[in-house]
Order: structure tokens, then sequence, then C-alpha cells
């Protein structure tokens, strides 16, 4: 068996946490602060309005939440990079990886809290537009950045099991929650497959935050 390499502590990873910690913070505070229900993919126009220009407070949190979270994920996503270069074999691919799913994830996260805010503009357009935008938000946010994220967290799960930063139960809990993030586009198929959005982006952010706390200690 070859020994484990030796990984330098990497304060940057604590990102991992501070990504959970607002996503799920900010989200929690949206929908404290509203009086309807955040709307359901699908929902008519009167319905989404009631929503993000009757509640803009609760809407524009989720807005700034979403933008916040891209920006520590993206840092994040460097310390998985980095630790994934220390994975031995086919590390390069692992790296390749970690860094496209990061990228995507960031990308879409940051794309739907920008349209997230553009919905809570009065002139955000006819019932029509008012709809196609809401989806591109959930599309966004939910479908294109859950196999964004599941691609990260299973690069996670591969280069934290290889280098022994997480233990081997954490590690393939890790390749489960990137596996629901992947298989996200099945939405599209069928409505019932929306349970895989939550389940894999709440276990990846839980995992994230473990991993960031193990890699920031590092070990010789």
């Amino acid at each position: 068996m070859n020994p484990l390499p030796q990984l330098s502590a990497d304060r940057a990873a604590l990102s991992g946490v501070t990504t959970g910690v607002v996503f799920v913070g900010g989200t929690a505070a949206s929908l404290a602060r509203s009086d309807v229900p955040y709307p359901r993919p699908g929902s008519d126009a009167p319905t989404i309005r009631d929503f993000f220009q009757g509640n803009r407070g609760a809407a524009r949190t989720s807005a700034v939440t979403q933008l916040v979270s891209a920006v520590t994920l993206g840092r994040f996503t460097a310390s998985v990079v980095q630790l994934a270069g220390s994975s031995g074999r086919g590390s390069r691919a692992l790296q390749a990886t970690a860094a496209i799913g990061g990228a995507t994830a960031v990308a879409s996260l940051a794309g739907s809290g920008l349209l997230t805010a553009a919905l809570t503009r009065k002139d955000a357009g006819s019932d029509a537009e008012t709809v196609a935008l809401h989806r591109r938000a959930f599309l966004s946010g939910g479908v294109v950045h859950g196999v964004g994220f599941g691609l990260l967290v299973g690069a996670l799960g591969v280069a934290g099991g290889r280098t022994g930063v997480l233990p081997r139960g954490v590690a393939t809990a890790a390749l489960a929650s990137g596996t629901a993030g992947l298989l996200t586009p099945l939405y599209l198929l069928a409505e019932p497959a929306a349970w895989l959005i939550p389940v894999g982006r709440f276990s990846g952010l839980l995992l994230s935050g473990f991993a960031g706390i193990r890699m920031a200690r590092g070990r010789r």
C-alpha cells in the first residue's frame, strides 16, 4: 500500500464551510421573511410575482446569498483542485473534473442569483417573460448547478479518499452525493426526480464543510 501524501494546512479550504453556512442561512432567512411560499417550477406569473415582487426583501436576500455563495464556492473549488493534485495516479484528470465542475457550479449559481434579482423588478416583463425568467433561474440554480456541484463533490470524494483527508465512509458519501447531483437533469424527464436537487445540494454542502475543516488542518 502506498503511503499517504503529506498535506500542508489549507486555511482557504474553510471556504467550504462558509459556502454552506451562507447558502443555508440565507435560504432560511429568505423563507422566514416571506409571507408566501417560494414558487415551485411551473408556477403562473401572479404566483411568481407574489413572492419576488410582493416580498422583495426576502427575494433579494436569496439573490445576494446565491452570489456570495458562488464567490466562496469558487475559492473552495481551488482547494479541491489542489487536493486532487496530490491524489496520485490520474490526478490531472481528477483536477480537471474538479475545475470543470466547480466552474460550472459557480457560474450557474451566480447566474441564478442575477436572474432572481431581475425577478424583483417591477418592469420584469409580461406574464410569459416572468414565467420564462423564473424557469431559467430554476434551471440555472437547480439543474445546471446540481450537475456542476455533483462533479466537484464527486472529485472531492475521490481525492479525499486517496489522500486520507476523508475517512472511507465519508468519501463514499461524497461519491453518492455527487451522483445525486449528476442525476438532477432527470427532473426534465420526470418531475418526481426534483428531490435529487436538494438531496445533492445539501448533502454536498455538508460534506464540503466537513472536508474543508479537515483540509484546513493538513497532515504531515
